[in-house]
């Protein structure tokens, strides 16, 4: 996938209240720029919210940071926390989505280093900072602040199932990190060049750093998932679009459960089912999980999406290529388009393809 700004133009992430439930979703106040930290994971997929903030919010980076040998890069300076705190960072990032979402214990001397260099701590995993032995108080000594992202509000309501106003996408996948998030932030930003009304809501711990606020959903008790996601998108105007970030895979083992209930709460008009070509399995486990066929996943979708709205549909297919030359990744497109007969595109190569995808979007 391309590096860089990508021209991506700055999201406006105002979060204006639209009902009584609004104060849930509260914008956080994020220090930055940012030192990116990669941890000892030296695979890709598992470094997304590294990867995911260098390419959507790379005005905010000022380096990378990871264990002694950790060969991944994300092609950013690499330095100290006192070297990135002497360039004008204020914070480190875990730029990490480990399974299960735990702070290893490789990486301790590390945080301390960021809190006795000055620097704040933004943490999008499950494990809280204030777990590690002694560093609350070394970063309290330090008047350093330690931030858990994935906090979700207090006195989240179950779900009604209510039809709601205003217009909402969802982004589902195959699987896990392999484009949900890139797909909904390049929509919304579609979108709104189209000078339509549109917000991206995120749900995970990368895209709520990326647009400041949002419901970290994998860390919502499951009886309130839903509720969570009718939260997040409220009633709006007829012509507001909510494009919703996915998480997970009803596809998925391990992860299906907040899939499912982000579905049924989010409500949602449009699917754009996203999927990386090739893949073939559930990534990260030690069983094989085989895929099956994309029109057989969007029909699982549809089903479960028209239970809170009977109207939803697919409107294409959102396939990532960034492992595929340029001739690859179009005969892949134009393979995917066929099989399924929907519009089918990269969002980051953009195009013609992904500008019909985006009017599919738009036409009901």
């Amino acid at each position: 996938m391309p590096t860089g700004n990508l021209g991506i133009a700055p999201l406006d992430q105002s979060a204006r209240p639209r009902d009584t439930h609004s104060d849930l979703t509260t914008a956080l106040d994020l220090p930055s720029p940012y030192l990116l930290f990669l941890g000892d994971v030296d695979q890709k997929p598992f470094a997304k919210t590294a990867f995911g903030i260098r390419d959507w919010a790379p005005e905010r980076c000022v380096g990378e940071y990871a264990c002694e040998g950790n060969a991944l890069s994300l092609d950013l300076p690499f330095m100290s926390p006192r070297e990135a705190r002497a360039k004008g960072a204020r914070a480190l990032v875990i730029g990490v989505a480990s399974m299960g979402g735990r702070i290893k214990q490789s990486w301790h001397s590390q945080l301390f280093e960021a809190v006795e260099a000055g620097l704040d701590i933004v943490n999008g995993l499950h494990h809280r900072l204030a777990s590690v032995p002694g560093l609350a108080d070394a970063a309290a000594a330090k008047g350093s602040r330690l931030i858990d992202i994935r906090t979700p509000p207090k006195d989240l309501p179950t779900a009604t199932g209510r039809k709601r106003s205003g217009k909402r996408l969802l982004t589902v996948g195959t699987d896990c990190a392999l484009g949900k998030k890139y797909t909904a932030l390049a929509l919304t930003r579609a979108f709104t060049e189209k000078g339509l009304d549109a917000d991206f809501r995120a749900t995970g711990q990368t895209g709520i750093i990326i647009g400041g606020g949002g419901m970290p959903m994998d860390a919502v008790v499951s009886d309130f998932l839903a509720g969570a996601a009718e939260v997040l998108s409220p009633d709006a105007h007829d012509d507001h679009w909510d494009v919703i970030e996915g998480q997970g895979s009803l596809l998925h083992p391990t992860f299906a459960g907040v899939s499912l209930g982000l579905l049924h709460g989010s409500q949602p008009d449009v699917l754009v089912l996203c999927h990386q070509a090739g893949r073939e399995k559930i990534l990260g486990l030690e069983e094989d999980f085989l895929l099956p066929d994309l029109a057989s996943v969007i029909d699982l979708n549809l089903v479960h999406a028209r239970r809170t709205n009977a109207a939803a549909r697919c409107a294409g297919i959102s396939l990532n290529t960034a492992h595929l030359s340029d001739g690859e990744a179009d005969a892949a497109i134009e393979r995917v388009s066929q099989e399924t007969g929907l519009p089918c595109a990269d969002p980051i190569r953009g195009g013609a393809r992904f500008d019909a995808l985006v009017e599919a979007c738009l036409t009901s």
